[in-house]
């Protein structure tokens, strides 16, 4: 949820949690069952964008999806939304070589209401329901494992998975949390798993759950092995040191054979509960934000002196590099106390030897490269033009480094102190692109994020990369992200609107990566202010 514009802008923000199933998908393989994925996308500026997609379910023509899909709503805003359906070859869970096998787009506002609707063609129905988180952001950690389970295999032990159901006040059931099947065991450990409150009981401690366990068959005919309920006020009672577990009960054999006691145990062995904070709850707690500008001085950008080179300074009517840094500075120095901004030039050969640079402090001062205020940094910007010759390449890989070793050193505090933003503007495809990918990965795990606005008409479908390929950016070495901390917008679909507008669209994504950085740290707040108000923001 972005809250960057001021303390108080979108105090009617609400999050919707999206939950996707499927009914009757046709079969293209003869052989064999589909194995569905669904992909959110939504729409911004006529293109649709992935948002998240489910996890992969094997071999079923009826899938209900684990997965949540978390999003904000924006009460002013028609926000599109389209659900494609992708049978993903076996071998591989990317949706490279998957089959795309139709679509559905509808509007969160839409959604707002459960809805039912069939998906164009032979695809079978798809049913999403959305509702509105509460205030509650805690998580809850837990791990289950069982014991003497029923062998439901003739020529191996059984394959167990467990699924654990919210009731919801109508009666209808809520898939809260699918667990990984653990192959040939009969006394399985599952992996521990995080949810939020909201989406296990509705922050209602009392509300019933539903626990299954099943046989996973390749075939995705599942054999049930049995239930049971529980709350998660009893659940939470692990905590106070006593130990929980629950007969798991098939009803059919409770009722058919005279000595049945159970189909085996299921152990509950670790809960934590797990405080999550709010953007603004670091914020108040003392958090700055430290706002890096790098600016591409690259030959591509044209002649200054020439009226249409991108960086020429017009008497009247700032050009694309001055709109887009003072749209996104200005909101941006609102979270950083001492007002004061590094700001760098690559592609440009510098004085007094002008020899390339890819990291240069456009004031000149390599040892204090900070200018005072956005002001501070448009004067410097217009001052160094004249001084520097536009060369090449476009390598933004020096600065993303230069920056992340500041926020490196942060790090090591253990305090949410400094949260790095770095923003990138330039004009054409980056030139240094694995090794790009390389530092955006390392960049992953520090307190920072990475944004690219991208000036001028040139084609940027490549950036799109850094964005993540088949939904995760991977070193060249194959590491993957650890979070997503890149956010790419070309300016041009921008020229007409309003700063604000571009401002939006380019911070969106800040807060929360500010949070999930934090909250994953396991890092609170320094000092909770008296701001904890009757209000909740979402992070």
């Amino acid at each position: 949820v972005s809250e960057p514009e001021s303390a108080h802008a979108h105090t009617d923000l609400k999050r919707v949690e999206l939950r996707v199933a499927c009914r009757g998908i046709s079969d293209r393989d003869a052989l064999s069952k589909p194995d569905p994925c669904v992909v959110l996308k939504m729409q911004s500026h006529g293109q649709w964008f992935e948002v998240d997609r489910t996890e992969v379910i094997r071999s079923s023509s009826s899938p209900v999806f684990s997965k949540i899909f978390l999003v904000d709503y924006y009460f002013e805003e028609v926000q599109r939304l389209r659900f494609e359906l992708h049978d993903i070859s076996s071998g591989n869970n990317g949706l490279r070589d998957a089959d795309f096998l139709g679509a559905m787009e509808c509007t969160l506002g839409q959604v707002s209401v459960s809805f039912d609707r069939s998906v164009v063609g032979q695809l079978g129905s798809r049913r999403v329901t959305a509702e509105e988180l509460s205030g509650n952001d805690d998580y809850v950690e837990l791990s289950f494992s069982a014991r003497k389970l029923d062998d439901k295999d003739f020529f191996s032990k059984s394959d167990p998975f467990l699924e654990i159901f919210r009731i919801n006040d109508d009666g209808t059931e809520s898939l809260v949390h699918r667990t990984e099947t653990i192959m040939n065991n009969l006394s399985p450990v599952w992996k521990s798993f995080k949810v939020s409150l909201n989406t296990l009981c509705s922050g209602d401690h009392d509300r019933e759950l539903k626990c299954t366990v099943w046989d996973w068959d390749s075939n995705g005919k599942h054999d049930f092995i049995g239930e049971f309920q529980t709350t998660f006020k009893e659940v939470r009672a692990e905590q106070e040191g006593k130990q929980i577990q629950w007969e798991c009960i098939n009803p059919k054999y409770q009722m058919k054979k005279k000595n049945y006691r159970n189909s085996g145990v299921v152990i509950l062995n670790h809960c934590k509960i797990i405080k999550m904070y709010s953007f603004l709850d670091y914020i108040m707690g003392g958090c700055q934000i430290q706002f890096t500008v790098a600016i591409d001085f690259t030959a591509s950008n044209g002649d200054p002196r020439n009226s249409c080179s991108l960086h020429y300074i017009h008497p009247y009517q700032p050009n694309e590099y001055l709109k887009a840094l003072v749209a996104v500075g200005e909101i941006c120095q609102d979270y950083d106390s001492d007002k004061m901004f590094p700001a760098f030039g690559f592609g440009a050969l510098i004085p007094p030897d002008f020899k390339v640079s890819h990291d240069f402090a456009v004031n000149f001062d390599e040892d204090n490269p900070e200018c005072a205020g956005i002001q501070g940094v448009v004067e410097a910007y217009q001052n160094c033009l004249p001084k520097i010759q536009l060369y090449g390449p476009t390598n933004i890989a020096p600065i993303i480094q230069k920056v992340a070793s500041s926020a490196s050193e942060e790090m090591h505090t253990k305090e949410a102190m400094e949260y790095f933003i770095l923003l990138i503007l330039t004009d054409g495809v980056i030139t240094d692109m694995a090794d790009t990918r390389e530092a955006i990965v390392h960049a992953s795990h520090l307190p920072m994020s990475v944004i690219i606005v991208g000036v001028g008409n040139a084609d940027f479908t490549d950036m799109q990369i850094l964005d993540g390929d088949d939904g995760i950016l991977r070193s060249p070495k194959g590491e993957p992200v650890l979070r997503d901390i890149v956010q790419f917008v070309p300016f041009k679909d921008f020229k007409h609107a309003s700063p604000a507008a571009l401002a939006k669209s380019v911070l969106a994504e800040v807060p929360n990566q500010v949070v999930d950085y934090y909250n994953a740290k396991g890092i609170k707040p320094k000092c909770m202010s008296d701001y904890e108000s009757t209000r909740t923001f979402s992070p």
